[in-house]
C-alpha cells in the first residue's frame, strides 16, 4: 500500500496599507517634479524656507550625546534687532515728512517686516540644523511640507504674518500719537508670554482631551517631527484661535486687567517674541536652549522654562493624550501636572564649554 505525502506551502501574508484618509498623508515628494507645480508650490520654493538643503548632510547624534549651549542673550538681541528696523523706518518717515504714517502704510510695513524676519529666522535655523543636527535624528528625519498640504502651508503663513500686524494696527495704532516704547515693556513681554500661554494651554489641552474638539487639532499632529514651515499647519479653527483670538484675549488682559500701556510698538515687539518662539519650538534643533523671554530667569527658578525638546516631544509622543501643552513656557504644565520627561535635554546633558550665539545673519 503506497502512501502519498502532500506538502502544503504557506505564503506569508503581505500586509496591505490602505490610506483611508489621503489628506492625512505626510508624504513629501512634490519638490522632485517641477512640472507639476502650481502657484503655491512655486511660491514656497521661492521662499526657500525648508528645514534642510538637499545637497548638504545633517549630523546625527545619539540621545546621550551632549548638546551645545545656545546663549539666551543672543536670541534676545536677534529678536530686538529685527523688531527695530521697521520702527526705525517709521521714525525716518516722520523725520522726513513731519507726520506719522497712515495706518494702512503701517500695516503694510510691519506685515512685510514680520514676513521678512520670519523667513530669515527659518533660514538661520536651517544652517544651525546642518551644523548641530536635530532631535531624535538617530531614529527619524524631520517632516517636510506634505504633497497634500502645500496650499495649506502657504495660506497659514500668510494669515499668521498679516492678521497679527492687522490686529495691532487696528487696536493700538494712532497716527496722532507719539512714537515711543513704554518703560513697562519688559513687564509686558514677561506677562504677555505667560498670559498667552495660559489661554493656549487651556484650549490646547481641551482639544486633546475633549472628544468634540480633537477634530479641530488633529491635522497639526499629523507631523511627528515638525519643522518651522509646519508650525502653523493646522485646521482653520485652530488657525483662527492661535493667530488672532488668543493674542487678542492676551492683549485685552494686559491692557484692561493689568492696566499696562500695550501701545502699538510694545505689542509689535511682543508679537516678534512669540513668532520667534513658534518657529524655534517647531525646529527640532538639537541644541540646549530655552524659549527667550524676559520672564525666563524667573521661570527657571521653578523649573518652568520651555526648551525646544518639550514641544518636540509633544508632537512625537502625543496624539489624543499628550504632555507639554504649553508653547511659550512650562508654567501651566507644571501647575497642572502635565510636564513630560526630557530625553536629550535631560539634566546634565549640556556641553556648556561648546557655546554659540544665534547668528544675526
Amino acid at each position: 500500500m503506497s502512501t502519498t505525502t502532500t506538502t502544503t506551502t504557506t505564503t506569508p501574508a503581505v500586509p496591505v496599507t490602505i490610506d483611508r484618509r489621503p489628506k492625512d498623508s505626510m508624504k513629501s515628494t512634490w519638490r522632485q517634479d517641477e512640472s507639476q507645480w502650481g502657484f503655491y508650490h512655486k511660491f514656497l520654493n521661492l521662499l526657500d524656507a525648508f528645514y534642510r538643503e538637499d545637497d548638504k548632510e545633517v549630523p546625527v547624534h545619539a540621545k546621550s550625546d551632549k548638546m551645545p549651549y545656545l546663549t539666551e542673550w543672543s536670541c534676545h538681541f536677534w529678536i530686538l534687532y529685527h523688531a527695530a528696523w521697521p520702527i526705525a523706518l517709521q521714525h525716518a518717515w516722520k523725520a522726513a515728512t513731519g507726520r506719522n504714517m497712515h495706518s494702512m502704510a503701517v500695516f503694510l510695513l510691519f506685515t512685510i517686516a514680520m514676513q521678512i524676519n520670519s523667513i530669515h529666522e527659518v533660514r538661520v535655523l536651517r544652517r544651525l540644523g546642518h551644523r548641530f543636527g536635530f532631535l531624535d535624528g538617530d531614529k527619524h528625519e524631520r517632516d517636510d511640507v506634505p504633497d497634500v498640504g502645500v496650499a495649506k502651508v502657504f495660506t497659514s503663513l500668510q494669515l499668521t504674518t498679516t492678521a497679527r500686524p492687522a490686529l495691532a494696527v487696528f487696536l493700538a495704532y494712532s497716527a496722532s500719537s507719539s512714537m515711543s516704547l513704554s518703560w513697562w515693556l519688559p513687564l509686558e513681554l514677561a506677562l504677555y508670554s505667560i498670559v498667552l500661554d495660559g489661554f493656549f494651554y487651556a484650549y490646547h489641552r481641551s482639544c486633546h482631551e475633549l472628544n468634540g474638539l480633537w477634530q479641530y487639532h488633529r491635522t497639526h499632529h499629523l507631523t511627528k517631527h515638525p519643522t518651522p514651515l509646519l508650525s502653523s499647519y493646522a485646521d482653520h479653527e485652530q488657525e483662527v484661535l492661535e493667530i488672532a483670538l488668543i493674542p487678542l484675549a492676551t492683549y485685552a488682559v494686559l491692557k484692561y486687567v493689568f492696566g499696562l500701556p500695550m501701545g502699538f510698538h510694545d505689542w509689535w515687539i511682543c508679537h516678534e517674541y512669540i513668532i520667534f518662539a513658534e518657529a524655534f519650538g517647531h525646529s527640532g534643533l538639537r541644541v540646549w536652549s530655552t524659549t527667550p523671554g524676559t520672564a525666563t530667569w524667573l521661570l527657571k527658578m521653578f523649573d518652568c522654562e520651555l526648551m525646544i525638546e518639550d514641544h518636540d516631544l509633544h508632537h512625537r509622543k502625543g496624539w489624543r493624550k499628550s504632555q507639554n501643552y504649553g508653547k511659550q513656557t512650562r508654567l501651566w504644565d507644571r501647575i497642572f501636572g502635565t510636564c513630560g520627561k526630557r530625553i536629550e535635554a535631560a539634566d546634565g546633558n549640556c556641553d556648556y564649554e561648546n557655546q554659540f550665539n544665534f547668528p544675526l545673519w
